[in-house]
């Protein structure tokens, strides 16, 4: 199905979604680019926002009960992230499924106002992301 994800007719369901939703990509940016300033805007950003938002409305939507999901972006701005979140947080359809993994204090994280999420700090061995994982009540 080629379809703009926030379109998907609401008679499908699914048991597991990955939400790799568009954003700023502020977790890749090379700081070198001349033309950062053109490209990296506040504009993008709320662009950014205003589309994350509408796609995790929908793919929870979709979600079937009591199943999880993954949000995930290439930015490491609250914003995108845990402000998204925590904004569906209090729609109370879905709870933190707290993410866990062998090596995962090997990994450098940025601090998060989320218990459970994770945000990877940008250096020379990993570009910069945020990981929520959620489940349908």
């Amino acid at each position: 199905m080629t379809e703009d994800a926030r379109k998907i007719d609401d008679f499908f369901s699914f048991d597991q979604i990955l939400l790799d939703a568009p954003c700023s990509g502020s977790g890749t940016i090379n700081l070198q680019n001349s033309k950062l300033e053109e490209t990296f805007t506040k504009k993008l950003i709320e662009k950014s926002v205003e589309t994350q938002i509408a796609l995790l409305r929908k793919a929870i939507n979709l979600l079937k009960p009591k199943k999880e999901m993954i949000y995930s972006t290439c930015s490491i701005l609250a914003s995108e992230n845990e402000e998204i979140v925590q904004e569906i947080l209090k729609e109370k359809k879905v709870e933190i499924v707290p993410i866990y993994f062998k090596g995962m204090d090997k990994i450098p994280l940025l601090p998060t106002t989320i218990e459970g999420t994770m945000c990877v700090c940008p250096n020379e061995l990993y570009e910069g992301f945020f990981i929520a994982k959620m489940r349908k009540l």
